[in-house]
């Protein structure tokens, strides 16, 4: 009972940080498993179908951008991490995080660094945290559409930085985020 962890959304500057946790079980049968940058977006959206039939047991959770903003960008997603894990409804018997961390679960844990591409459950961790944050980031984008969180999910594209400039910073955007400061602090807000 293997639970693998990753998160996705650390490195954008807007929208929170998602993290999934998946117990894939011995004879799981899913053909593909890989980090979840390294497939095409379509392929990612085919495989977690699969795996959230398939797999013993999954759970996808988020820590908001005010927990970002109140904890810092780490912390925010170790919280993601213990709430995906707890959110299990199978026990697992060890934790395998990608990286270098591991969040705070009673369940005896390891941090593998690029487990995304060596660890099954860690690659289709990687793939529910992906395809779940692409799917909140449409949901903002019909919200704000303004800002393109269609194409870039948050990310700090050049139109990404435009739209900032043009139409100001949203309550999505993670403002202790430098790109994101530098427009505050140019605007003469704290």
């Amino acid at each position: 009972m293997i639970c693998g962890v990753d998160e996705a959304g650390r490195g954008p500057i807007a929208g929170p940080v998602f993290a999934a946790a998946v117990i894939l079980g011995v004879n799981h049968g899913i053909q593909g498993l890989a980090d979840s940058k390294a497939i095409s977006a379509r392929r990612r959206d085919l495989l977690a179908a699969e795996i959230y039939l398939k797999a013993t047991a999954w759970s996808v959770a988020s820590a908001s951008v005010e927990e970002i903003e109140q904890h810092n960008i780490l912390q925010a997603t170790l919280l993601a991490m213990k709430r995906a894990v707890e959110g299990l409804d199978t026990l697992p018997s060890q934790v395998l995080v990608d990286g270098l961390f591991v969040p705070d679960v009673a369940t005896p844990s390891q941090a593998i660094v690029r487990g995304d591409s060596s660890v099954a459950e860690i690659s289709a961790a990687s793939i529910l945290a992906k395809t779940s944050r692409d799917v909140h980031m449409l949901t903002m984008h019909d919200q704000f559409p303004q800002y393109g969180f269609d194409r870039h999910k948050g990310y700090p594209t050049k139109a990404h930085l435009m739209a900032l400039r043009e139409y100001g910073v949203s309550v999505i955007h993670r403002r202790a985020f430098a790109p994101v400061r530098a427009l505050l602090v140019e605007a003469g807000e704290k």
